[in-house]
């Protein structure tokens, strides 16, 4: 890496941990375009592997600050987690077998659908007091495994996916849904992260890079949450505007690479 590539890879990981801090997913989101945008990193399928180990470590260092503030539901997060750890190992089989533009433009679409869902739910206060029961366990443990499927499959942490995910099946309030959720972000980034790693998918240093900004980010992101989540519906549309940005961005951006404009 040169001089220049360490400073991006430094700020773009304090993107990724602040954004993980604040809202549980994201990360991914902006990490891959940032690896190869900023950063430079050619290969599409080495900039999502490295994407998703530094955003692994990125949101354990935040789960640890949410953990501190109780705003974790252990129980509901760990199944959920369980779940899709399979189904991201299967979804990065199948990813590293598509093309890297064509796996881009999915992303992006699949950003876009998400990002309505969460505009869609930001009135909603949920449950502060839920836990898991026979209720709600089988919506956890089915919409775990998609959701690991698709991180895998895309390469991400999966939070952006995981914060709807777990407030669909079980009416928790989004900061709850946020801090829960860094528990199966870093669960589904590990998995995928080996998945890429045993095909020499990663670029190590750049990882680093991430994670060393990323571990600033992540504590003001957490600090910021806790203020956003006493506005009525600040933190999902805060999450979704994020997703929609980034998504037209990307699907320009694999435009322009196939010659589309």
């Amino acid at each position: 890496m040169t001089l220049l590539q360490f400073l991006f890879g430094a700020i773009a990981g304090g993107a990724v941990g602040f954004t993980l801090g604040l809202v549980g997913g994201g990360g991914s989101i902006l990490a891959v375009p940032l690896m190869l945008y900023l950063v430079g990193v050619h290969d599409p399928h080495v900039a999502i592997g490295t994407s998703a180990l530094a955003v692994a470590a990125n949101a354990l260092i935040g789960l640890t600050s949410h953990a501190r503030k109780r705003n974790v539901k252990w129980r509901c997060a760990a199944t959920f987690a369980a779940a899709g750890v399979v189904g991201a190992w299967f979804g990065a089989m199948i990813g590293k077998a598509t093309d890297g533009q064509k796996l881009l433009a999915l992303f992006s679409l699949l950003m876009l659908f998400v990002a309505v869902l969460m505009f869609r739910s930001r009135g909603r206060e949920g449950d502060p007091a839920v836990v898991l029961n026979r209720g709600n366990a089988p919506k956890l443990l089915a919409s775990g495994t998609a959701t690991g499927l698709l991180s895998g499959f895309f390469g991400v942490g999966g939070g952006f996916l995981v914060v709807p995910g777990l407030m669909a099946s079980t009416n928790m309030p989004i900061l709850f849904a946020v801090g829960s959720s860094l528990v199966a972000v870093t669960a589904f980034g590990l998995t995928t992260a080996l998945s890429y790693a045993t095909s020499g998918l990663i670029d190590w240093p750049v990882a680093a890079t991430f994670v060393g900004g990323g571990a600033v980010g992540s504590l003001l992101g957490t600090r910021m949450a806790r203020r956003l989540a006493d506005r009525k519906g600040a933190l999902n549309l805060v999450l979704a505007c994020l997703i929609i940005v980034v998504a037209l961005y990307m699907l320009y951006r694999v435009a322009a690479e196939i010659g589309w404009i």
